[in-house]
């Protein structure tokens, strides 16, 4: 008799859609993504959108004590929101957080010495989100962070996420950058304009960030592409692996709000 395997652990991950208008007056708005380093063993050199595994300090009530906007949300629900905006910094250097009392969010030269101190550590696990709201006496805005899509990877990958995507309107004067170890690269850029160059082949980009980009690109500014999410119902996305007319297809369901619900399986 055979030996059954295990079936494969879930990680729950967040990512994070930040947006802003494009500048000079041009129509239209960009989102922000980012090129992983091809030794990454998850979307080796593909373009995505900054993003990660929860971590256990991300759930801590010491941190839902510091956070607006969380009133209503379930601990799993803000643990999500927490490890985005955690996430965000991270991988680009936006913080959307505030000063304890403060009403707007933290401007760049404030920021400054906070990533200096903090953003390495938290890259490298010396430190997590509670030692930083606390020492530097900070609020996280999760209210901004606004639920876009819920996807899980299917059985047949090696490696599976359970991972909601959240978007957000980045500040007006944060600088983002990508990290150089996780990230190699970044780039605010057109929605319709990356899953175009991914289509010419001039970059790589993995099904899931493909759908989102094109259910993106629906929009024509950022307010109306928060405010549709905002109203959106998210429904969860397990893609599956089916035999249409001898070839093998991944399928999403039909009401998860994409146009393409089927791709032939060596195109996703």
């Amino acid at each position: 008799m055979s030996e059954q395997k295990a079936p494969l652990p879930i990680m729950p991950a967040t990512t994070v859609l930040l947006l802003r208008p494009k500048a000079n007056g041009v129509a239209g708005f960009e989102v922000f993504m980012v090129v992983r380093h091809h030794k990454i063993d998850s979307f080796s050199g593909a373009l995505v959108f900054p993003g990660g595994k929860l971590e256990d300090a991300d759930g801590d009530p010491r941190v839902r004590a510091r956070c607006v906007g969380a009133e209503g949300m379930t601990d799993s629900e803000l643990k999500f929101r927490i490890a985005g905006v955690r996430e965000a910094f991270e991988e680009c250097g936006i913080l959307l957080a505030r000063k304890r009392g403060a009403t707007d969010l933290i401007a760049a030269a404030e920021l400054a010495p906070i990533e200096t101190r903090w953003r390495q550590k938290l890259t490298d696990d010396e430190a997590n989100i509670l030692d930083l709201v606390e020492a530097e006496n900070l609020e996280l805005m999760v209210g901004g962070m606004v639920p876009y899509a819920h996807w899980i990877t299917p059985p047949m990958v090696p490696k599976r996420f359970d991972t909601w995507f959240f978007v957000a309107s980045a500040p007006v004067d944060q600088v983002a950058l990508h990290d150089g170890s996780e990230s190699v690269d970044s780039v605010w850029i057109d929605a319709a304009q990356a899953v175009a160059e991914a289509d010419a082949g001039k970059r790589t980009m993995v099904f899931p960030t493909r759908q989102n980009l094109l259910m993106l690109a629906e929009s024509a500014t950022v307010e109306s592409a928060i405010e549709t999410s905002r109203r959106r119902p998210v429904v969860t996305v397990l893609p599956v692996l089916k035999d249409i007319d001898g070839k093998k297809y991944l399928t999403i369901p039909e009401n998860a709000g994409y146009k393409i619900t089927q791709v032939p399986r060596e195109n996703a």
